[in-house]
């Protein structure tokens, strides 16, 4: 019987290559979904209509990504990072294949809450799972691969997009998801072995529910606020005053809980603090750029879906790279300096932005969004390593999930943030046009995007670029801010942190 226990025990050894190659894989299928729906998102709503819900799109899928990261960190600790990781790649699955059938903006939306439950289990996991196989020593130069992930997903997303848009259908930017996500479940299942130990599930579902109804009734007011109601009304107070609230009570559940979804604890130590704060002001800048860029390259600069894709891979350049050294640099010149260099990184890429002209051209975007991925390379790969060499095992998934909720919760108060910037200066910017073009509304976008010349005059399209590049204009301003905000907390760490 020793020979046969023995060689069933070397076969459920984990075998590491194949595992990391599904990790890969993962966040490769996450990743690319940020910049591959968004090269698409002009060419959605040329055929879907509806461009006021544009910003939608995105934020139904990060509050549901938001929402359940934290939950997903949680019972990875509980029950193990395989099953949990299986579910959540397989929700997603069945998100991204109906968000390739809708048939209405309001549809989409709806399957991308569906697509957003799921992805809140491929980030935390599997990087999650990195932290359990490797040691300390391998954390970091592992790490910058996976964050390089990024850079490379936004090398492929963008031009897969444009592609798609171009030659086949922008639904299949959705399903490009379902081989990927089926090989990374076969491998995780065959090749993943881990010893877990059985206890009985503590979930905080309470405070998961009053976190759910505070984000939703602040993206709402931010999304709707100075579009369907004024800043200074009844709506706007009841929103935010039911956000607030909401939020209170969460703090106070988190604090007396056994089990809570957001371990607060840990944010007693300076370093993880930071990182928190530092991800959430640079997941804003991230979506904000991301979400918007194509649109401008698109609509104002009157490049294809292809170039516009391509300006989002620019940052796919730089960030590798960044991530690749940030491991390097962590050795020698340290975590502070590390973030420092990305958080300066972040302002160039930033300024760049909040710059650009529409005669600036494509080159200029691209080189913007280098210095973007520079600066996200740098603080990303820091953050992470910094925080799975300060916890142990039992807290490394809640940990680890905690940066990810705040780089989530970035995303999607900044989809939504940035997107009631972009709705109400485009709608301040139409009302105060001509009386000849008074006709034009937010959807008249729709028509622009979709390169429908007939559907309006010379004049009229005119008004609408100069609307848009307005309008995006004021978003690249408020990415600007917070890159600076980013710097400000990176420079309170303490040498030696």
């Amino acid at each position: 019987m020793k020979p046969l226990s023995e060689a069933l025990r070397r076969r459920r050894v984990t075998k590491r290559p194949l595992v990391l190659a599904a990790v890969i894989l993962a966040m490769f299928m996450g990743a690319i979904e940020a910049t591959i729906v968004s090269t698409a998102m002009p060419a959605i709503v040329a055929d879907l209509g509806g461009f006021s819900l544009y910003s939608w799109v995105f934020s139904a899928y990060l509050l549901m990504n938001a929402a359940t990261v934290l939950i997903y960190g949680k019972l990875a600790d509980i029950f193990g990072r395989k099953p949990i990781m299986v579910i959540g790649v397989s929700i997603f699955l069945i998100g991204s294949l109906l968000c390739g059938l809708a048939g209405s903006m309001e549809q989409l939306i709806v399957y991308r809450f569906i697509q957003g439950v799921g992805a809140g289990a491929v980030m935390p996991v599997a990087t999650t799972i990195v932290g359990d196989i490797y040691t300390k020593e391998e954390r970091a130069k592992v790490q910058g691969y996976l964050s390089s992930v990024w850079g490379i997903s936004a090398v492929t997303g963008p031009a897969l997009g444009g592609l798609f848009v171009e030659f086949i259908s922008w639904r299949f930017v959705f399903w490009i998801n379902l081989p990927l996500g089926l090989l990374t479940i076969i491998v995780l299942i065959l090749f993943l072995h881990e010893e877990v130990e059985k206890k009985k599930p503590e979930i905080d579902y309470a405070g998961t529910i009053v976190f759910l109804l505070s984000i939703s009734s602040f993206m709402f007011l931010l999304v709707e606020g100075g579009l369907s109601f004024p800043w200074l009304s009844i709506q706007s107070g009841l929103l935010f005053g039911a956000a607030a609230i909401a939020f209170a009570v969460f703090v106070w559940i988190e604090k007396r809980t056994a089990s809570p979804m957001m371990p607060f604890d840990l944010w007693r130590v300076r370093p993880i603090l930071i990182a928190n704060i530092v991800s959430f002001t640079t997941g804003i800048m991230l979506i904000g750029i991301s979400s918007f860029l194509p649109t401008y390259v698109q609509g104002v600069m009157g490049e294809s879906a292809t170039v516009a894709g391509f300006t989002l891979t620019a940052m796919s350049i730089g960030w590798p790279i960044a991530s690749t050294v940030s491991g390097n640099l962590l050795l020698t010149i340290g975590y502070r300096n590390t973030t420092v260099l990305g958080g300066a990184a972040l302002i160039i890429g930033g300024l760049l932005f909040a710059l650009m002209e529409p005669e600036s051209g494509p080159w200029w975007a691209a080189v913007s969004s280098f210095f973007l991925g520079v600066g996200m390379g740098l603080t990303s790969t820091a953050f992470i390593v910094s925080i799975q060499n300060t916890v142990e095992w039992k807290q490394r998934g809640a940990a680890t999930a905690a940066n990810m909720f705040m780089r989530n919760l970035g995303n999607t108060v900044g989809a939504a943030l940035l997107g009631g910037v972009l709705n109400s200066r485009l709608n301040a910017f139409l009302q105060n046009q001509s009386d000849d073009e008074q006709t034009l509304s937010i959807d008249s976008v729709n028509e622009l995007l979709g390169g429908n010349s007939e559907a309006y005059s010379d004049s009229a399209f005119r008004v609408l670029k100069e609307g848009l590049d307005y309008s995006l204009h004021s978003v690249y301003v408020v990415v600007l801010i917070f890159a600076l905000f980013s710097f400000f907390f990176l420079l309170l760490l303490k040498k030696g942190e």
